[in-house]
């Protein structure tokens, strides 16, 4: 595509997307990784919440969660999620939408063991997104896994990744008079080529 050009130059999405979140982790001042994760109740409700995305694969993007928290589920049952990631900086946002698998091997359980220690016993003391009666019954909770688990806990069966391997990935960037750049890049299905087309803003 002739105009396709400058920020939005290559043939590789996932390599456009690195470059852009790399620019963002210079100007960005908290989480230049973190993206709006949507997904769906079983009644079709949608749900998004905030998450840190931990990496972009040559072809998916990973985050990290309790598979027994809310979106975990909802994940697991539709199979499908959606997500945006917002850059005030750089006036530029990256849309995806695609099917989930987990990564739940050791690919997990080696970011699990990067992540600081309190980290680690916080995921196994927290029932995500269940009810909790306070703040103090929480601590106590850290304090008996910690006891159990000790310095060095493996991690938690419950916890792990979830790998989103797009099937539309829209790049969009600011433009004078509102009229901004959008390329969506899509297919139908993972192992087709992907088709390119620039959007009216």
């Amino acid at each position: 595509m002739s105009d396709r050009t400058g920020i939005f130059a290559g043939d590789d999405p996932f390599a456009i997307a690195r470059n852009w979140l790399a620019e963002a982790e210079k100007t960005e001042i908290n989480d230049p990784n973190a993206i709006a994760l949507a997904t769906v109740d079983p009644d079709g409700l949608p749900n998004v919440r905030m998450v840190l995305l931990k990496e972009i694969e040559p072809d998916a993007f990973v985050f990290y969660t309790n598979y027994e928290s809310a979106k975990g589920q909802e994940l697991s049952a539709s199979g499908k999620a959606g997500f945006v990631m917002h850059w005030k900086s750089l006036r530029r946002q990256i849309r995806v939408r695609g099917t989930v698998t987990r990564e739940d091997g050791p690919q997990a359980d080696a970011y699990y063991a990067s992540r600081s220690l309190k980290s680690r016993l916080g995921a196994w003391a927290s029932r995500q997104s269940q009810p909790l009666s306070s703040r103090a019954a929480l601590m106590a909770d850290v304090a008996k896994v910690t006891a159990t688990h000790g310095p060095s806990p493996k991690r938690p069966p419950f916890w792990g990744g979830v790998r989103i391997a797009p099937l539309e990935i829209e790049f969009w960037a600011d433009g004078a008079f509102r009229l901004h750049d959008r390329f969506t890049w899509r297919r139908r299905s993972i192992a087709d080529p992907w088709r390119i087309e620039r959007l009216n803003p």
